[in-house]
């Protein structure tokens, strides 16, 4: 099972493949395809953001016929962290 961890600062758990931005978490999926699992972090620095993250996933499960994969938010930005859920969820819910 690939487990991919986004999170700019945090220590990245084991068994998890540690991205720490947009870009690299774009790279990695584009490199390896989509992981089992994601976990993400909101807040990522300066640049895009785990929602913005959460956006380009939406867009690439849409563009090649694929399933969300499973996730969860650890973010402590609480504002950060439903937005990234109610997007995931909502996208996952669609009929």
């Amino acid at each position: 099972m690939k487990k991919l961890y986004l999170d700019d600062l945090r220590f990245i758990p084991e068994g998890f493949i540690g991205v720490r931005s947009y870009a690299e978490f774009v790279t990695y999926i584009e490199t390896h395809g989509l992981p089992d699992f994601i976990s993400f972090d909101h807040d990522l620095g300066l640049q895009e953001n785990g929602f913005d993250c959460a956006k380009w996933l939406v867009n690439h499960c849409l563009d090649h016929k694929v399933k969300l994969p499973d996730f969860t938010v650890h973010s402590q930005n609480p504002v950060g962290k439903k937005n990234i859920e109610s997007l995931l969820n909502n996208f996952k819910n669609r009929k």
